[in-house]
């Protein structure tokens, strides 16, 4: 495909994404300790925003043969920022209510398609978050490295390797049966956490946090000689099951399922867009990703409950699935779907796959230091997926040594503050019962 000069085309999960059938943004807030100046906020958005990625300044439009393509604009600043007014002289915790209320309230709308698709809101009044000062900004933040997987031993027997030759298969066609099951035919129970309403997407949501200390949760992952991904895993599961369980007896043994959005674009290194776009590229244009379909365990008795089992029963699913090609062949479907049905069918195909689920789970990786915007320290980093058709979605990310569990929730159907309290409990019940084990080495 040959771009024309002053456009690009939009990548595969961008047309899906801002489609008729689907309109998913993602809200980001990060935490000033210091009140934001609008001289400095404006300064940075035309340095350091704009400039960082010509998507700041483009809108999507469908040329004549209904591709869509980014197309260059000037931006109006003022058409993007927004400085909302509440009284003055309330208590740090008025001002939490009128956040999470304004929150909700810019949830709702929409990105209007004759303009860049972002905004900022800057809530220039102080919240329950204290202040301290930031490290050094001159130096470059460091991300959390993933460590690389050990070669796999070749001394196994040749039935050992037709024997995990054959596991892999058979779980491959499973998973991904399911997964298309899930997809179209087979939808979640009707529980506490899924009202399964049509149109769900588009009523108001509650957003609420809660942050967990990053070293408490190696804690328990060394414990139990598990992953760290394990854990957190196991934490969302519990505490989503002992809400349910406490809303209603029957929803502990109702059939729900977490949709774990993960990344299928695999490429070594940086490509531009032209090479890109070229036919057979070996780094095809835009992001690719894949749904994995994992089902929330559950419990009967609470008095029996062993919390640790939640972290034990995630890490065997989630060992099970990724030794499987299900998420490369879902990712695969939906490109394949794209080229024979164009990108609405897929959008569809998504949409179906996030109602038929009971909650999505995403998870982005933080800096470890202390960042800065224009001298403004930040406190904290949250974010959430809004526009999914879904009564509950959880987002995760890690800063600066803590875990901070977003979720949102459809307004009205599920309290907030209950969910919020059986996650915390989830996470003590944990601590409590790996502090009877003994300690044992870590696997890595």
């Amino acid at each position: 495909m040959a771009l024309n000069e002053g456009s690009e085309p939009v990548s595969p999960s961008g047309q899906y994404l801002n489609s008729s059938v689907l309109s998913i943004s993602i809200l980001t807030v990060l935490e000033s300790e210091v009140p934001i100046n609008d001289a400095h906020a404006i300064s940075l958005l035309n340095h350091v925003f704009l400039p960082i990625n010509p998507r700041f300044s483009s809108v999507m439009v469908t040329n004549q043969k209904g591709d869509k393509q980014w197309k260059r604009v000037e931006v109006k600043l003022e058409d993007h920022v927004n400085v909302p007014i509440f009284p003055a002289g309330l208590s740090p915790t008025s001002y939490d209510e009128y956040l999470d209320d304004y929150m909700s309230k810019i949830a709702m709308d929409q990105f209007p398609q004759s303009k860049p698709l972002w905004e900022i809101h800057i809530f220039k009044y102080t919240t329950s978050n204290a202040a301290e000062r930031a490290d050094n900004p001159s130096i470059p933040l460091t991300l959390p490295s993933r460590p690389r997987s050990e070669p796999k031993s070749e001394n196994k027997s040749a039935f050992a390797r037709a024997l995990q030759t054959f596991s892999s298969v058979s779980n491959t066609l499973f998973d991904f049966g399911w997964s298309v099951l899930k997809s179209t035919l087979v939808e979640d129970d009707r529980t506490p956490i899924r009202s399964g309403d049509e149109g769900v997407e588009y009523r108001p949501i509650t957003i609420s946090t809660m942050t967990f200390s990053l070293d408490r949760i190696k804690h328990i992952k060394n414990k139990l000689g598990m992953t760290t991904n394990d854990v957190i895993s196991g934490i969302i599961f519990l505490g989503t099951r002992l809400c349910m369980q406490e809303i209603s007896n029957e929803s502990s043994e109702a059939h729900s399922t977490a949709l774990v959005l993960l990344n299928t674009r695999m490429i070594s290194s940086y490509k531009s867009i032209k090479e890109m776009v070229e036919p057979n590229s070996e780094a095809p244009w835009g992001n690719r990703f894949g749904f994995l379909h994992v089902p929330i365990p559950k419990f009967k008795d609470p008095k029996s409950l062993d919390p640790l089992e939640f972290v034990r029963e995630a890490h065997k699913i989630i060992k099970r699935k990724r030794s499987s090609l299900d998420v490369y062949l879902t990712g695969r479907l939906l490109e394949i779907m794209k080229n024979i049905r164009g990108p609405e069918a897929v959008a569809r195909h998504i949409h179906r796959t996030l109602r038929n689920s009971s909650v999505t789970v995403t998870n982005v990786v933080g800096p470890i230091e202390k960042m800065a915007l224009a001298n403004h320290p930040v406190k904290g980093i949250y974010y959430m997926t809004i526009g999914v058709p879904q009564s509950l979605t959880v987002s995760i990310i890690n800063y600066m040594g803590n875990l901070r569990v977003t979720a949102g929730i459809e307004k009205g159907f599920l309290e907030p503050q209950k969910f919020k309290s059986c996650m915390k409990n989830a996470f003590e019940m944990m601590l409590k019962a790996v502090d009877e084990l003994p300690l044992r080495k870590t696997l890595i």
